[in-house]
């Protein structure tokens, strides 16, 4: 299958490559205008992929902002696009049209916006087609499969003026902002580590499954795109997709964007000098993923350290949660996950050598049970496109960049098996070939990665 697509040029002859370089890539605003939507006016939104949380995100936005209307559907799976043509259809009343190629949905110029709701091998072909067919684009974390997609997203996103909303739901949680208000203030000390970790109790082994016949109504085809022929499996269709390499980046990028995301915002950083990571399939060996159900990476900023670790299977993560991040300070220690936040003070001796705290003790301050951060995350998506203001973004696409890059990076200190140091000026990691090798796609099938 060969993919005729638009180019993207821009006024430059070299692509910006990782995190250090986005001031400089060029924009011309000029080469995509595309007419506003004013501020009582519906927004047509159109779907790729409709299975998971790519249906997740349009119903809520569908239940959230009556302005909102889904038109069109496109997914590779009938009979995903049937079921969701008749839930759309009950929500809104309306059923949209139905596609297995998004490219000719994206013809469509009633269509104001798309969400991408696709495996993340799929998110930057898509994104860039979205933008360039003069979309506006919520796209599901993590922003892409690989740090030269993150590239080229960002670029694409400065080539066409258009509002884009990266996943990282949590940045539209209010607890989130109280917590960071707190770390600002400084009471905590020092901050010399961070800790943020996902334990998935949830997660059993994949069992083994034999190669199969495609499903009647799926064009596989389409469905494998840029990534390597394979025949098909079940274990690697839907929702297990997450964890072969092919397609994304295990619990790493699947969760790993979301807590890095606030870690790194919280702490006011960009990119690591290096990283190193241990784990690997040690919960279980022989199911049938590739991506380490059990994993520690260690990212060494200016001045502090990050932890990140996943474990699959179990679920008393750190401080007794299955989620978070650990803020940890000379004079106390944060905690925040998305149930809420609360600070476990340090003590110190007096001269009678009793006991004192630090800081104040603070219990835990609870997410209001009413409260919907995807719904909210949805609803500033849909409030920057009526009054065309990328500046109101809760997760534009430099901050989606970042959590992917920083998340991708820990990926590749795993399957170098060591310690790789990274240049924040080149966007390559330093006298190691082997690492900047794993930056790069290597898109198959006819597909072709969009050329800047």
């Amino acid at each position: 299958m060969h993919h005729t697509r638009r180019k993207f040029i821009l006024q430059s002859s070299s692509t910006a490559i990782g995190l250090g370089l986005l001031s400089s890539l060029p924009f011309n605003g000029l080469l995509a205008k595309g007419s506003l939507v004013g501020a009582n006016d519906t927004i047509n939104v159109g779907l790729i992929g409709c299975k998971g949380m790519g249906w997740s995100n349009l119903k809520s936005q569908l239940t959230n902002n009556p302005e909102v209307r889904c038109i069109a559907l496109a997914d590779v799976d009938q009979s995903v696009l049937d079921e969701r043509t008749n839930d759309v259809e009950k929500l809104k009343g309306n059923r949209p049209k139905q596609f297995k190629d998004y490219r000719r949905m994206l013809e469509m110029k009633e269509i104001d916006a798309v969400i991408i709701g696709t495996p993340d091998h799929w998110h930057c072909l898509m994104f860039c087609d979205a933008l360039s067919a003069d979309k506006h684009v919520y796209c599901e974390k993590p922003l892409a499969n690989s740090i030269e997609e993150c590239n080229v997203m960002m670029a694409a996103a400065k080539r066409y003026p258009k509002i884009v909303q990266i996943g990282q739901w949590q940045r539209s949680g209010k607890h989130y902002q109280q917590a960071h208000q707190y770390l600002k203030s400084g009471k905590l000390g020092n901050i010399r580590l961070v800790k943020c970790w996902a334990y998935q109790g949830w997660m059993q082994p994949v069992n083994v499954k034999p190669d199969a016949a495609v499903p009647q109504g799926v064009d596989y085809d389409m469905w494998l795109g840029p990534a390597p022929q394979r025949p098909f499996n079940p274990n690697r269709f839907h929702f297990n997709f997450r964890w072969y390499w092919d397609y994304a980046g295990g619990l790493m990028t699947d969760w790993g964007v979301h807590e890095i995301d606030i870690a790194l915002y919280f702490m006011g950083v960009q990119a690591p000098k290096s990283v190193i990571a241990s784990g690997g399939k040690l919960a279980y060996p022989d199911d049938a993923s590739e991506t380490p159900d059990t994993l520690q990476a260690v990212f060494e900023y200016e001045n502090f350290n990050m932890l990140w670790e996943h474990a699959t299977g179990i679920d008393n993560g750190p401080y007794g949660k299955s989620e978070g991040i650990a803020f940890i300070g000379n004079h106390g220690t944060l905690v925040v996950n998305r149930e809420g936040w609360s600070v476990i003070p340090e003590t110190q001796r007096n001269s009678e050598g009793i006991l004192n705290y630090e800081i104040e003790n603070m219990p835990e301050q609870r997410k209001p049970n009413s409260a919907d951060y995807l719904a909210e995350h949805g609803k500033n998506f849909v409030s920057a496109i009526k009054k065309n203001d990328a500046s109101i973004l809760a997760c534009g696409i430099e901050t989606g960049a970042v959590a992917a890059i920083n998340a991708h990076m820990g990926n590749v200190a795993f399957k170098t098996g060591r310690k790789v140091y990274w240049d924040a000026s080149s966007g390559t990691f330093k006298n190691d070939a082997e690492a900047n090798m794993l930056i790069k796609t290597n898109y198959q099938n006819g597909w072709n990665l969009p050329i800047i």
